[in-house]
């Protein structure tokens, strides 16, 4: 099973309680692409600019990941720097530089129009519509949004969300998208208009899972430290579609494993900067941890 992502690949710059990065391999097709990649095939899909070095692409290669439909284009990449508070959800934007970005527009190699499993990373709208309408088969539909369009490209944001099957979004974009303060309540108008199911990232609290028959909640695999939080949400993306492609297995027995992995890659994603950690992780080590999640949260025995 394959998996298509649209999205960033970018340069952050990061400084966490537990020290700092400069211009480090970031982007929601990033992280994404190298968690799923340790479950089934990733197709990436993005623009980068001439400063991009080749070790970051190998990087991309040595995971197996298809970079036909990265674009390099005249420029400099898309930069990001920000600073955690002591709280790790808590953070700020110093700088944002779209650079090649602001002028992108994302076209699939003919090869990537037939994709099982398609995600659609942190951009804007209209590139994610962009997307679906070049794909001429899918088994599954996921998109990730954040504040900035929420309130800046509504319309096409409510396109995208009457097309997709799944949508990932943290608690805060969730109120602010649905116009209700009650998560559970939110969840509930966000199906309205149109995924099947919500995924509701809460950082160190875990994920809320809303469809239309069930409630499913998952804790975060707690840490000692936590080094930089940026990818936690991409990897946990990656993860979740990642064991989805790989099992096809149908129904709410195969989407909550799913929700478990991914919590599993997100915990790994945050304990260095960047994806370092993330481009060392193997199998065994996810199947390990995976095993201990599931202890952690069996109270039958």
């Amino acid at each position: 099973m394959s998996i298509l992502v649209v999205g960033t690949v970018a340069f952050d710059s990061i400084e966490t309680p537990s020290g700092s990065a400069e211009r480090v391999l970031g982007g929601s097709a990033t992280y994404f692409s190298f968690a799923a990649s340790l479950f089934a095939p990733v197709r990436v899909v993005g623009v980068i600019g001439e400063d991009f070095p080749q070790e970051h692409l190998d990087l991309f290669s040595r995971r197996g990941i298809d970079i036909q439909g990265l674009k390099k284009e005249k420029g400099e990449t898309f930069h990001w720097r920000g600073r955690y508070h002591e709280d790790l959800n808590v953070r700020d934007t110093i700088e944002l530089h779209l650079n090649v970005l602001s002028s992108f527009v994302p076209r699939l190699p003919e090869s990537y129009r037939e994709t099982d499993y398609v995600f659609l990373g942190n951009i804007d709208p209209a590139m994610q519509l962009e997307v679906v309408d070049q794909l001429k088969h899918f088994r599954l539909l996921a998109c990730d949004t954040m504040d900035h369009w929420i309130n800046g490209s509504p319309k096409e944001l409510r396109k995208v969300l009457a097309r997709v099957e799944i949508l990932m979004i943290n608690d805060s974009e969730a109120r602010l998208l649905s116009g209700e303060h009650n998560i559970v309540r939110a969840a509930r108008a966000i199906l309205k208009m149109g995924p099947k199911t919500v995924l509701i990232k809460r950082g160190e609290y875990g994920v809320l899972q809303f469809s239309d028959s069930a409630i499913f909640a998952v804790p975060a695999y707690p840490l000692e430290e936590v080094f930089d939080p940026t990818g936690a949400g991409d990897s946990f993306a990656g993860g979740f579609v990642g064991q989805l492609a790989r099992t096809r297995e149908p129904g709410q027995g195969g989407l909550r494993r799913a929700i478990v992995y991914g919590s599993v890659v997100a915990s790994f994603a945050v304990e260095d900067f960047g994806p370092q950690r993330l481009s060392s992780l193997t199998a065994a080590e996810i199947e390990e941890r995976y095993r201990r999640f599931v202890e952690l949260t069996n109270f039958h025995s």
